[in-house]
């Protein structure tokens, strides 16, 4: 036993010396990279542990390595019309205002805008569960649903139960669940949705044997889609928490469903079933619903899907792009808002050339330590002329982004490294001026229940809470 020391010893030099190695060369951001080698080197064994669990990109190889037998994103061009000039759609061509926005969203997601499209705000639980129960309930070819927490409460059963009904009818039902969300509750929906037929995928599920305990890399996406007619997107999970009328429930979350109609339905559909193919292996197939009805005046729309599978940071790099396009107004509803330097370059150089720039956030959060590194940046932000509000609880989780009352954001993504870096997210872009009023109007009653935040009271934090919340903050990469 005389030599278990240097046994230790020389283990852990030769694991810190691999994983720091393997975080020099493939850590895309340096300051990732930097932060890993130290937790690797600092924390004796334990180091190298912590960067095999959450520091490495496994998704990537195993998406590459499934497109090279049938690509992913195969584009169905009868759901949606492309013009010769472009991604922009034939019937609804893109006003002037918003072509700019239009032609950086389309250069990076590489999927077209297209026309035809209606869109509904649905608000909490007791308006988007309804809607989406009976969709399901009407389903005649196909219902996909995915979802990153889906909790077998009252809520739970009652998706569980339309799910397997519409299965039993002859529709082919497909769902998603992610494989750490799953755990929210217990029996699984999983498990109670395989007892009754329905087909289950779970996205990268932890396993002891093979060991397979991946943390990070969750699919984050909200996606309902039936038949090619309706789907819904935003911030919603399934579960009794989103029902925030129920006063009595103290963990219940305030936020906004969106329903679509239209040709965007075959772009969340295409995003489906990439996940689909990635959980199950299963060849890449196309829905066989009825074609979308096309509404000559409809809404512009475009699906953008994110993921560490991709080349590079879509969603990201649009946020940026969009926020540098802004001329008069840019809102921010988050629940989560860690921005990366570049997005607060963006927002602090929009302020800078006269845009009014506010942001709303929840000032009780689920997720306290994202709420305290939140505030130890958000200075950088008021020193600008940026302005931030509280609003009050219950926890708000709706996720939305206006810029210039012609364009909006809604989906799953946060504003934090999570989801812009790790997370498997699915938001829609939509080009409408009503739509975008609606939103801004959403919005400002929301200011009117908030609390302003500026620079004296962020200075005025206990030395304590100071000390905190710049802890969290030190390791906001990895929130």
């Amino acid at each position: 036993m005389k030599f278990y020391p240097y046994i230790l010893l020389a283990a852990n030099i030769i694991l810190a010396v691999a994983a720091g190695w393997h975080a020099l060369l493939l850590k895309r951001d340096p300051r990732a990279s930097m932060g890993w080698i130290a937790v690797i080197f600092i924390f004796p064994l334990m180091g190298p542990f912590l960067y095999f669990l959450f520091g490495i990109n496994r998704v990537r190889t195993r998406a590459k390595k499934l497109s090279e037998e049938v690509s992913f994103g195969i584009r169905d061009e009868s759901r949606y019309p492309r013009t010769e000039s472009g991604p922009f759609s034939s019937l609804n061509p893109v006003p002037a205002e918003s072509l700019e926005i239009a032609k950086i969203s389309g250069s990076v997601s590489k999927r077209p805008l297209v026309g035809g499209n209606e869109i509904q705000a649905l608000h909490n639980g007791e308006e988007a569960f309804p809607a989406m129960l009976k969709a399901i309930e009407e389903a005649k070819y196909t219902a996909y649903l995915s979802t990153y927490i889906f909790e077998t409460n009252i809520t739970g059963r009652q998706f569980i139960d339309h799910l397997a009904g519409a299965m039993n009818r002859g529709v082919d039902v497909r769902v998603i669940i992610d494989g750490v969300g799953q755990y929210y509750s217990f029996p699984t929906a999983g498990t109670l949705l395989k007892r009754q037929g329905v087909r289950v995928a779970r996205f990268i599920p932890p396993r002891l044997i093979p060991p397979a305990i991946h943390i990070n890399l969750r699919n984050h996406r909200k996606i309902l889609t039936v038949d090619s007619r309706i789907g819904f997107v935003g911030g919603m999970n399934i579960g009794d928490r989103h029902l925030a009328g129920n006063l009595d429930n103290p963990s219940r979350v305030v936020d906004m469903q969106f329903c679509l109609k239209g040709p965007i339905i075959g772009q969340m559909e295409e995003v489906f079933l990439e996940d689909w193919r990635f959980c199950t292996g299963d060849p890449f197939d196309k829905p066989v619903g009825r074609r979308n009805h096309v509404q000559p005046n409809g809404t512009l729309c475009r699906a953008i899907a994110d993921g560490p599978n991709e080349d590079f940071d879509k969603f990201a790099q649009i946020l940026v792009g969009v926020v540098s396009s802004a001329r008069q107004r840019i809102l921010i509803m988050t629940p989560y808002f860690l921005p990366s330097r570049e997005l607060i370059s963006a927002l602090r150089s929009a302020s800078l050339r006269g845009v009014d720039v506010k942001v709303v956030l929840p000032i009780k959060n689920n997720l306290p330590f994202i709420h305290w590194a939140t505030r130890n940046l958000l200075w950088e932000l008021l020193e600008r002329g940026i302005r931030i509000f509280y609003q009050p609880p219950p926890f708000v989780h709706t996720k939305l982004l206006v810029v210039d009352d012609f364009y909006a954001h809604v989906g799953s993504a946060n504003i934090d490294p999570r989801s812009l870096r790790l997370n498997f997210e699915l938001t829609v872009e939509v080009y409408d001026k009503v739509f975008a009023e609606t939103l801004t109007a959403h919005f400002e009653k929301a200011l009117t229940q908030s609390t302003e935040v500026f620079l004296k009271d962020l200075d005025s934090r206990p030395l304590a809470a100071r000390t905190r919340d710049a802890l969290a903050w030190l390791f906001s990469p990895y929130l």
